[in-house]
């Protein structure tokens, strides 16, 4: 690092979990952000912000002026924007050393797969279950570790689905898909501003922790909060041995020892 990185992340290298390496580790990261909305612009402006080498922000929706109330990475000026390319402008501005890619599309299939396999870690920060099962069952096939998060209202969960070990569930351990499944949406039910902030930026705080190596990610629990009464629920959860995604996975060790 030279003597602007060292300025510039000081606070982050100063930790002692942290350190120079911990930084280092994000520099030569790569993390695909499945949505550029309320939990993209927090997730991807501290990752950003934190020096991560390499985001790519995927979203196919244009910014509207309705979004301005808790999507941050977007301004009054770039309404009618695709939010990919208005978020990767606002990216650049936060932090011009790192790569920035826009993808002005909904990803599914071969694209989605080629792009999972390609990055260290991805976000879940889109807004539909179909999408969210996705990027779900792409993460399962490449080993890759998913971070998801949401919020409707003032209920915001985010989990960590760690699918690079064999004992971890996946999305579809926890939330089986089902067809006719009744969805909720902001523009409809409405949401509460700071709370997919507050989820967007913990989704960010598990990503940095699972690139740099600190601390003990959210694996196996989903982190819940009631906005309205401002408490934390976490509820532990394990990986279905009979999941229709990732029963196909070997299962944890039996003899005591880790692979």
């Amino acid at each position: 690092m030279n003597d602007q990185q060292l300025l510039r992340y000081a606070r982050h290298i100063l930790l002692d979990e942290f350190g120079i390496e911990g930084q280092e580790r994000l520099q030569q990261a790569s993390v695909l952000i499945v949505g550029a909305g309320g939990l993209g612009s927090p997730a991807a402006t501290y990752l950003a912000a934190a020096g991560v080498g390499h985001l790519i922000l995927a979203d196919d929706d244009e910014v509207e002026l309705s979004n301005l109330q808790r999507q941050i990475l977007h301004t009054t000026p770039r309404v009618g924007w695709p939010k990919a390319e208005s978020g990767k402008r606002m990216l650049q501005e936060i932090n011009p050393d790192i790569r920035i890619d826009a993808v002005v599309a909904r990803l599914h299939g071969l694209a989605l797969d080629e792009l999972v396999s390609q990055v260290d870690l991805v976000l879940d920060c889109c807004d539909n279950f179909a999408t969210r099962h996705e990027v779900n069952r792409a993460c399962v096939k490449a080993g890759k570790p998913l971070i998801s998060g949401a919020a409707i209202r003032f209920a915001g969960q985010v989990s960590v689905y760690d699918l690079r070990r064999p004992d971890a569930p996946c999305y579809h351990c926890l939330f089986p898909e089902h067809e006719g499944a009744r969805e909720l949406y902001c523009a409809t039910t409405g949401v509460l501003g700071p709370l997919v902030g507050i989820i967007g930026s913990t989704q960010a705080a598990e990503a940095i922790k699972l690139l740099s190596g600190m601390g003990e990610p959210l694996t196996g629990r989903l982190l819940c909060l009631d906005a309205l009464s401002m408490q934390w629920q976490s509820l532990g959860f394990t990986r279905d041995p009979g999941c229709a995604v990732c029963a196909g996975r070997s299962g944890p060790p039996t003899d005591g020892q880790s692979h």
